[in-house]
């Protein structure tokens, strides 16, 4: 059963991604792209395998309807990095050495990583996501 809902996220996540193209395409008046980069927030945990042949099945799909190509699609993963509110320091978490229970949660729920996390510097749970979480397009 989670694997069918991750797909199901990837697809949704695939179809925002194209469909801010689309909107983009239409606001500047231009229907080529040299290149889509995704950049994917770690703390989503996304299938990047997935997500990225939902993006080439849509892109395919908005060429066909729209007339928009897309030369080139590239990723790039942003680590997750968290700021603490009672000290300042700075850092950035491993989810990779994380049980996957505490993963899966973390993944349906990104905030709540304030549940499993902790400042290593004075042990405040009092922090902020600065980076790593979400997801951005750039066109070029």
């Amino acid at each position: 059963m989670e694997r069918v809902s991750s797909q199901v996220h990837e697809w949704a996540l695939a179809e925002a991604v194209v469909e801010s193209v689309i909107a983009k395409s239409l606001e500047i008046g231009r229907k080529r792209f040299e290149y889509l980069r995704v950049v994917l927030g770690r703390l989503q945990q996304i299938d990047k395998d997935i997500l990225a042949y939902a993006i080439d099945q849509l892109l395919k799909l908005a060429r066909e309807e729209r007339g928009i190509e897309v030369g080139k699609v590239e990723f790039k993963e942003e680590e997750v990095e968290l700021h603490c509110l009672r000290c300042g320091y700075r850092w950035i978490v491993d989810l990779g050495s994380m049980d996957e229970s505490t993963r899966e949660s973390i993944h349906f729920v990104p905030e709540a990583i304030h549940a499993y996390v902790k400042c290593p510097r004075c042990g405040s749970h009092d922090f902020e996501i600065a980076a790593g979480r979400g997801i951005a397009i750039e066109l070029g």
